[in-house]
């Protein structure tokens, strides 16, 4: 219950608050902006790379067996969501501004959560082992999958100018780092996992700094001014639209494919997440050069309500019977 309890809105949501509330009143400018810039990015690279370390292979290769739920939740993450987001654009666009129904699309474009997900699978007594390779799986795969998702769906969606040169840059900022930390996995991967609250404070801290800086030049290329209150209504009303869709899409080809209920859990909560802490050092990489303030706004809202509605879920799912016949469907 208590790590059901860790994932209503927290202490970081409230950081992250606070962070858009500083960069709205004190925006870096110039220098600062270079200096928090370069900071941010360093920070991302020690993430990736505590995160390569800490990642075990025996994990992902156990995992992989199970290929048929793996491949449902890639499809949900990386096809499903992408369609969502284009094929509702009639409806999504006019309730928000251009750059925040951009932003949507490139939420759309993101691999799923790590921490979360698991947890609300192990919550709600779903197939953990699946869900620990799938996350790990879907971020994996979103190092080479996003850029490439983020140049086909956003230019036909929208007049955001995207690069698809992009794709060097992640592997050299993102990739490279990850690589590291496999290959030193063997000397230092007992001491960052004896370590998790360092690997918090790196996750959760590189994402502050990139989040201020983001805002920080949105703010000053007057993100506010241009963004109507009911535009950010409308864009908890998107948010909400595409995670129910998500989640009712989800359950629906878990039951069709014939999935046992833990491998049905395992699939609605990990083919239904975004990842904030993978989508907002992307943003920054892939959209460098522009002000990505209202790329990431739209993944901050999503992020938010996903939480809240997974925690009910999990919460639903654990009041269940044991029942002895729960067992995984290869």
């Amino acid at each position: 219950m208590q790590r059901f309890v860790r994932f209503l809105p927290d202490r970081f949501i409230c950081l992250l608050l606070l962070t858009v509330l500083i960069a709205s009143v004190l925006p870096a400018h110039g220098v600062g902006i270079k200096i928090s810039g370069a900071a941010a990015n360093l920070a991302v690279a020690l993430l990736f790379f505590l995160h390569g370390a800490r990642l075990s292979r025996e994990s992902i290769v156990a995992g992989f067996t199970h290929w048929r739920l793996h491949l449902t939740i890639f499809s949900a993450t990386f096809i499903m969501f992408p369609i969502l987001g284009l094929l509702l654009k009639p409806v999504l666009e006019p309730l928000v501004t251009p750059e925040l129904y951009a932003g949507v699309l490139f939420l759309c474009c993101l691999p799923s959560t790590v921490q979360s997900s698991i947890a609300f699978t192990s919550v709600a007594r779903g197939n953990v082992p699946a869900a620990v390779c799938s996350a790990s799986g879907s971020s994996l795969l979103g190092i080479f999958l996003t850029p490439l998702l983020v140049g086909i769906v956003i230019v036909s969606g929208s007049n955001a100018p995207i690069s698809f040169g992009v794709v060097e840059t992640i592997m050299l900022q993102l990739l490279l780092p990850f690589i590291l930390g496999q290959i030193l996995r063997n000397w230092i991967g007992a001491w960052v996992h004896k370590r998790k609250a360092l690997l918090k404070w790196v996750d959760q801290g590189s994402i502050l700094l990139v989040v201020y800086t983001a805002f920080s030049e949105a703010v000053s290329e007057g993100l506010w001014h241009n963004t109507p209150v009911l535009s950010l209504l409308g864009l908890v009303v998107c948010s909400t639209v595409i995670l129910i869709l998500a989640l009712l899409i989800s359950n629906a080809a878990g039951k069709a494919l014939g999935f046992s209920t833990p491998d049905r859990i395992t699939l609605l909560f990990c083919g239904s997440k975004k990842s904030l802490a993978t989508g907002v050092p992307m943003a920054q990489v892939i959209f460098a050069g522009q002000a990505v303030g209202a790329i990431v706004l739209p993944l901050m809202v999503f992020h938010q309500i996903q939480l809240m509605v997974c925690a009910a879920l999990a919460g639903r799912y654990a009041k269940r019977p044991e029942v002895a016949h729960e067992h995984r469907h290869h």
